[in-house]
């Protein structure tokens, strides 16, 4: 067998249709399913039982899957270490960036990364943190960037930074006229919260938790951007709570609205994240003294209280 057609057998374990399988590996259905049958008959089993819809893996080819995905990842990681020895940085590096990371961080390093590491061919997506983790654990990202603690075995965390939350509270609200606020002054009723899938909504809501104030019937207006979050409150129909860096970019009428938690403020940690077994650290390390250099300075709260995204259920 090859490596060939072990990619052509992950490739229809994860798409679970051949037709769609061959077309991620930019080859015939035809010439997929013949190397496939090729490897079976060799091996003198059934990898995949073809009856049923969609196309599901038998008990052995569980086990040969989970194996060709050791093979193959080791076989793309032999240019790596050739690369790591020579201590060249560049090739190919998949990058996924949480949404509500991507609009602030990725414009403040990735100017500075391109004009330093010009070998680099930095391939970035935008995900949320599920999709992050599936993509690392099946090796379709190198690295990311997403909220931590996720406590995922195979997944290496490096912090980069620690980022407060800050609220931004309409005139109207009786916390307006406080200098710093206290996760008690919020009214939950009026918790303003971006659409389910982010990471962020979740360590809010945990935020929420610890205050013991928290009923998930009063989250009743969501949204996918925290632009749109900003308008509702800016027309009194809520509270909502925004990560520090994404307040540096507001005018300076709307940050008059934002009010800081007293210490210790809660924050999120934010990471870059990689599977244990990845090569490719020069970029990795390239990449995390990139943006410590571009972050230092940029957030100076010393005292934080970390709100994990995991932990709300």
């Amino acid at each position: 067998m090859t490596i060939t057609q072990l990619q052509y057998v992950l490739a229809v374990a994860e798409y679970k249709n051949f037709t769609l399988a061959a077309e991620k590996c930019f080859v015939t259905q035809p010439t997929l399913s013949m190397q496939i049958q090729k490897i079976e008959e060799e091996l003198g089993i059934q990898i995949f039982d073809r009856t049923k819809k969609p196309i599901q893996l038998t008990e052995i080819g569980q086990k040969i899957v989970n194996q060709a995905k050791n093979i193959v990842n080791e076989a793309n990681r032999i240019q790596d270490i050739v690369e790591q020895q020579k201590g060249f940085i560049g090739g190919e590096f998949r990058l996924g960036i949480i949404p509500t990371v991507t609009p602030t961080l990725l414009p403040m390093f990735l100017n500075n990364f391109i004009k330093k590491y010009p070998k680099v061919k930095l391939i970035i997506e935008e995900l949320n943190t599920e999709d992050i983790i599936f993509k690392l654990n099946n090796g379709h990202l190198d690295a990311a960037i997403a909220a931590t603690p996720l406590n995922e075995d195979k997944i290496k965390e490096v912090v980069l930074y620690y980022e407060p939350f800050v609220a931004y509270i309409h005139e109207n609200n009786t916390a307006f006229n406080k200098k710093e606020i206290e996760i008690s002054d919020l009214n939950m009723d009026e918790i303003l919260l971006l659409q389910d899938g982010h990471c962020f909504r979740d360590s809010v809501m945990n935020l929420c938790k610890n205050g013991n104030n928290m009923d998930h019937n009063h989250f009743q207006l969501e949204s996918g951007s925290f632009e749109t979050l900003i308008k509702l409150a800016n027309e009194g129909l809520g509270t909502t709570l925004l990560p520090y860096l994404h307040t540096l970019e507001l005018n300076d009428k709307d940050k008059q609205k934002l009010r800081h938690f007293v210490e210790p403020k809660p924050a999120r940690e934010v990471s870059l994240i990689y599977p244990k077994n990845e090569l490719k650290i020069h970029i990795i390390d390239a990449l995390r003294t990139t943006i410590a250099g571009v972050i230092k300075g940029a957030i100076v709260f010393n005292n934080v209280q970390i709100i994990s995204p995991k932990s709300v259920k």
